[in-house]
């Protein structure tokens, strides 16, 4: 019977804590831009914007 590998689990256990960490940090970064108030890729393509019209009734050119 072969003799386990202990190195080889611990490294194992080891890569899949790194992971599991750098997934947080991009999760919580991603809700932290999202709470920042950054508008959304349809606000900066100006969709479904319409500009206001100013006292003479026009919308600003």
């Amino acid at each position: 019977m072969a003799k386990p590998n202990y190195s080889f689990e611990k490294r194992q256990r080891e890569l899949a804590k790194k992971k599991k960490k750098e997934e947080k940090v991009k999760e919580k970064a991603g809700r932290k831009a999202g709470a920042d108030g950054e508008p959304d890729a349809a606000a900066e393509e100006g969709e479904g914007v319409v500009p206001a019209a100013d006292s003479t009734g026009q919308a600003p050119s």
